[in-house]
């Protein structure tokens, strides 16, 4: 059994359903939801839970857990893939060198944003960097996803698979840091963009994404890279390693 989460549904889930979509128990659901460890509310006295909170829920887990954490998450977003849907495995297979930008020209919050949209539009997959940028600013301002290791991976709060033909990733990394709303003063260099069309692939990449840049020194060789061909093949080399080391466990 395969639940929808594609982002204009707007149905709850209940227990067994979000249970089998975490791949936990309903009484682990049932504890977390009483304990406030999960968005939910009673509804008749039954817990009812909204697929747009707990895709937001999902989002924060990513984004603060550790590397065994963030294994664990993205094994289950993987077992939860829609066979209808984008069954690209590999995040270096969301990216092309149109959308990878070294060095990346801009100074500021505002202009990194634009410029990373753009990039993205060169690709031909996304018809409107305009309304990307203001969704990606609007979602910054919300809570910034700078973290304090210069990465920073922007994304809109939600899909916005009216402006795209598919998922993409863009990349851009500056010469210099700036400031880019890290809460703990770090400046960031590393700018990944996801562009999504459904709340699944969405957190797919972003999983993937996490577990990468938390290895420091696939940090240095992306910084290092010269060109978008080298950093995609860097991508590359990275994820076959985590495969391996995930199989070899």
């Amino acid at each position: 059994m395969q639940i929808d989460f594609r982002p204009m549904a707007s149905k709850d889930l209940d227990v067994d359903q979000l249970a089998l979509y975490l791949h936990i128990t309903p009484a682990q659901v049932n504890k977390m939801a009483v304990r406030g460890k999960i968005p939910g509310r009673k509804v008749n006295g039954e817990w009812r839970f909204s697929e747009s909170e707990i895709h937001h829920w999902l989002e924060d887990q990513i984004g603060v857990g550790d590397a065994q954490e963030l294994e664990r998450m993205e094994r289950v977003l993987e077992r939860n893939v829609d066979v209808n849907a984008d069954d690209r495995a590999m995040l270096c297979d969301f990216m092309s060198p149109l959308a990878i930008d070294i060095p990346l020209n801009a100074r500021t919050r505002g202009s990194v944003i634009r410029e990373m949209c753009k990039l993205a539009s060169q690709t031909g997959l996304l018809w409107d960097p305009d309304t990307m940028s203001e969704a990606v600013a609007e979602r910054e301002s919300l809570h910034p996803t700078a973290l304090e290791n210069g990465v920073a991976l922007l994304h809109p709060r939600r899909p916005q698979s009216s402006i795209l033909a598919e998922p993409l990733v863009a990349l851009g990394i500056s010469t210099q840091p700036i400031p880019f709303g890290n809460t703990t003063g770090h400046l960031t260099d590393v700018f990944f963009l996801i562009c999504s069309t459904d709340d699944r692939v969405h957190l797919r990449i972003l999983a993937r994404l996490a577990r990468l840049v938390t290895d420091d020194v696939f940090l240095t060789m992306l910084r290092s890279a010269s060109s978008a061909n080298e950093a995609i093949d860097i991508v590359r080399a990275a994820e076959l390693e985590l495969t391996r080391s995930t199989v070899g466990e």
